[in-house]
């Protein structure tokens, strides 16, 4: 069939049509991915304004002390950026209200006054002191998606009409654990000591061959003073002090474990000095191809050194029973009283690690508070708790404990020896 002049023509302006639109689509898709790290980078750019702003308000109204502390804490040179003309704070205050009078009818309300403010603030002052970073907005060079996933680690919450990082895994103070804080694992201390301490208080000692370890492996049953360990190390080192569980870098996203990782590592390199201690590594690096819960070889190799923090001996058990319930104690008031053989005991805990010992002593001082708690339910209004008299705590009552309060990882103890055999490395 033949077609007309006006057909063909037809036909040639509808397939440039479609072969425009393409064009347009194609365009406008590369522009889309362009526009991406753009807005990344204007998104950075107006925290780094911000903060410029805020530095130059306060160095105007006289508050030098907290400029300083600004720019040290930002580490962005703040100083080396002044403020275009015309453009501070309160001029961006005065503009907001305006356009929210002329939008609303009326104007904003940017402050309120905090409820029962003496003790919010007794509350936030505690939350700062404890647990107090640089703030994440100065993380700069890194994505949006890095910042989430750095968010994820650091969680920002809002505290008292204020908005702070009240971090659940990190700490910037030391954790305040001392050495002799930690009773008995005294080759265990010894080798942490020559491992991470020695090296970042002698650095001139550590170089050539006797460079710093890459890494440090505490392994042995739970509950044996693993934590505490790292933490007396961040104590003794005065470095931000990661404690990592294996849930809060573990995604069941693909992909978003590796990326927590990152951000992890990076997250120590802002806080710098750092210390990372990571527990349940096992879960999360596994043998490849495995569920055993064996470590990756490629993992050990990187963890130079491989330390048994194994089950108390007897000494430290007695010495931890001795530290939980001594002869006399004394608790707001209430006289809690003793007559233990500590050498007994320290037998009989064979197999119990350090939070099982704990555990016994805290059910054992349970003994004569239970005997009392008709007479507090009966007593009369008035009456103080000073007259509760609770009677003493015996080697017999410590022993029936024991009977009914079974060890959590002995078992566990001959499983850590003989890996200790394969792959142990002090």
């Amino acid at each position: 069939m033949e077609l007309s002049c006006q057909e063909l023509r037809a036909a040639r302006h509808a397939r440039q049509a479609r072969l425009h639109h393409s064009n347009e689509v194609k365009m406008t898709s590369g522009l889309r991915s362009c526009l991406y790290p753009q807005d990344e980078l204007r998104n950075e750019a107006r925290r780094k304004n911000l903060l410029v702003l805020i530095l130059h308000y306060l160095m105007e109204e006289g508050y030098i002390d907290a400029a300083n502390a600004l720019e040290q804490e930002t580490k962005l040179a703040l100083r080396g950026f002044e403020v275009c003309d015309n453009v501070d704070l309160e001029t961006i205050l005065t503009e907001y209200e305006s356009y929210y009078f002329v939008k609303f009818q009326k104007y904003p309300k940017i402050t309120r006054k905090i409820l029962d403010s003496a003790k919010s603030s007794e509350n936030f002052c505690f939350e700062f002191q404890e647990r107090l970073l640089k703030p994440l907005s100065a993380f700069i060079g890194m994505n949006g998606e890095m910042r989430e996933l750095a968010a994820v680690v650091s969680k920002r919450w809002g505290f008292a009409s204020r908005t702070c990082l009240v971090l659940q895994d990190i700490y910037l103070h030391n954790p305040n654990v001392k050495w002799d804080d930690i009773i008995g694992l005294d080759a265990a201390k010894r080798l942490v000591k020559e491992a991470v301490v020695y090296p970042i208080r002698y650095p001139q000692l550590f170089t050539g061959i006797l460079s710093p370890w890459k890494g440090l492996l505490l392994y042995g049953p739970p509950g044996t003073g693993k934590t505490l360990l790292a933490k007396a190390v961040a104590t003794e080192c005065n470095t931000t002090f990661f404690n990592i569980s294996a849930s809060t870098i573990v995604s069941k996203w693909r992909g978003d474990s590796e990326k927590l990782v990152r951000v992890l590592f990076e997250l120590a390199r802002y806080h710098a000095p750092s210390t990372i201690f990571l527990d349940e590594l096992e879960s999360v690096m596994s043998q490849r191809g495995t569920v055993s819960g064996e470590l990756d070889s490629a993992m050990l190799r990187r963890l130079e050194k491989r330390i048994l923090v194994d089950l108390p001996n007897q000494e430290a058990r007695q010495a931890m029973i001795r530290h939980w319930l001594p002869p006399l104690s004394n608790s707001r008031g209430v006289e809690l009283r003793t007559e233990l053989d500590y050498s007994l005991l320290g037998q009989e805990t064979d197999g119990y690690s350090g939070s099982d010992i704990k555990l016994v002593c805290k059910e054992a001082a349970m003994r004569p508070v239970r005997k009392v708690f008709d007479a507090l339910e009966n007593r009369l209004p008035g009456n103080n708790l000073a007259t509760v008299c609770l009677d003493r705590i015996t080697t017999a009552d410590f022993l029936d404990v024991i009977a009914h309060t079974k060890p959590s990882a002995k078992k566990l103890s001959q499983k850590y020896t003989a890996w200790q055999r394969d792959f142990e490395s002090v």
